[in-house]
């Protein structure tokens, strides 16, 4: 799949990916995984309770990437706008030092998508992801980590001959690493680790190759209530696609940094919101998206 011709061919027949790129490298050039969706204290477990997190995402983008980072030439734009409520169950039991928690996110996605004067749009439910386990641990009043499994299923919409999909029609189990380093009169920095291993999506025989990717932020408190800086996502994809079981390559990588800020009352509640612009990519649509992040305690 070394002419971009076949690429394109390639992304009329798989679609797109919740809240993510339409281009060619993973199936639909698309992840599992939303790039660049957490931000402040995302690494920080609250006390035990119940909690509601909303993620509203729009990402935009009208350029493909090659292998060598130049721009196919090919008419193309992709947006997806996305409300992403996510429910937290923190238990008050502990388990190896940490405490428990479950959760689940449930992305309900509007994505439009133009591919050399093809054009495709669909609404509805994404792929939901379920945190079947998380350990939260505090290590100190301001360092705090939570290691968890995330599993993510096929429940969105999707059809092979479809050009936009809510669903990318394959699971994917995806450990998590994330720490916080919370200040209210100083530095402030979040990093969130991940790594994807993707299933076979059975109505292409297509599986996407594994995918390496961490989101950061990094900012200074101007008052104790309020944090400004930057923050992104790098994304590297580390093994090859596979199509009928043979390998075809297509590594994508991307790297992302915008400004964020964060308001957080001290009292549970808090907002975050972030613009990140896309560069070095490679096998994948070069875009920009803008994030706004939300919590209020039950």
């Amino acid at each position: 799949m070394k002419d971009y011709r076949t690429k394109i061919a390639c992304v009329l027949l798989t679609g797109t990916g919740l809240m993510s790129s339409a281009a060619f490298a993973t199936e639909g050039g698309g992840s599992s995984y939303p790039m660049g969706a957490e931000n402040y204290l995302t690494g920080a477990m609250p006390p035990p309770g119940f909690y509601t997190l909303a993620f509203v995402n729009h990402y935009s983008a009208n350029e493909l990437k090659d292998g060598s980072g130049s721009t196919v030439p090919v008419d193309f734009s992709v947006r997806a706008t996305a409300i992403s409520p996510r429910f937290i169950w923190v238990t008050g039991n502990t388990l190896l030092g940490g405490q428990v928690a479950h959760a689940i996110i449930v992305p309900l996605v509007d994505l439009d998508v133009n591919v050399a004067g093809t054009h495709g749009s669909k609404r509805g439910l994404g792929d939901v992801a379920i945190t079947a386990l998380a350990l939260g641990y505090h290590h100190s009043e301001k360092l705090h980590s939570v290691a968890a499994l995330d599993i993510i299923a096929p429940t969105g919409s999707y059809d092979r001959n479809r050009l936009a999909n809510p669903g990318r029609n394959y699971w994917a189990i995806e450990p998590v690493y994330t720490a916080s380093y919370v200040n209210p009169q100083g530095l402030n920095w979040d990093v969130k680790f991940m790594y994807d291993f993707n299933r076979k999506n059975k109505n292409t025989d297509y599986r996407s190759g594994q995918e390496a990717h961490f989101d950061y932020d990094v900012g200074y408190a101007l008052a104790p209530n309020w944090v400004v800086g930057v923050g992104g996502y790098v994304y590297r994809q580390t093994t090859d696609d596979q199509l009928h079981g043979n390998d075809v390559g297509n590594r994508g990588r991307a790297f992302a940094i915008g400004p964020s800020i964060k308001y957080d009352t001290g009292k549970g509640f808090f907002v975050t919101a972030k613009f990140q612009q896309e560069s070095g990519v490679r096998n994948r649509a070069q875009g920009h998206a803008f994030w706004i992040k939300a919590t209020v305690p039950l």
